[in-house]
């Protein structure tokens, strides 16, 4: 079976497993070595105790199901850490009034940093702030998710 197969079988089976709606798959990645890895968000965030039930849930439905007849695989299911880039429009819609760094799909990628104020079907409203005290700008702009290559929630202090 190919990865991709793989892939689609192991999300197949953690959507019938998930029943909160509030709970959406993220992203499954299979390392070449049979590790799974499966990314799970809430739209108000996912508690520890929940991921704890999927990852237990999938591991019996993975073992039942032979995908890996020598039981050669581990399972790690988590919530996407800070580090990863949001991947989905709902995981912008939970962000909004964070901080984010975008980095741009042109050449060479322009990177910009602002508060995320919307999502939108098509894109974000993102909030930039240039310049500083008297000179200080801060502007509104609207940016397409199809300019958009990776998107960085950034820890502001």
């Amino acid at each position: 079976m190919t990865t991709e197969n793989l892939i689609e079988t192991v999300t197949e089976k953690i959507q019938g497993l998930m029943a909160d709606p509030k709970h959406f798959l993220v992203e499954v990645r299979i390392k070449p070595t049979n590790n799974i890895k499966v990314f799970i968000d809430g739209d108000e965030g996912i508690p520890l105790s929940d991921l704890v039930s999927y990852n237990r849930k999938l591991y019996k439905a993975l073992e039942e199901s032979a995908l890996f007849p020598e039981g050669d695989f581990s399972l790690e299911v988590s919530s996407p850490g800070i580090d990863e880039p949001l991947k989905l429009h709902r995981q912008y819609g939970k962000n909004v009034g964070r901080y984010v760094e975008l980095t741009l799909n042109d050449d060479p990628a322009t990177k910009i940093e602002g508060k995320l104020l919307a999502a939108t079907e098509d894109g974000i409203v993102l909030e930039t702030e240039s310049g500083k005290g008297k000179k200080k700008e801060v502007k509104q702009e609207t940016i397409l998710f199809s300019d958009i290559k990776t998107t960085k929630v950034q820890v502001k202090f």
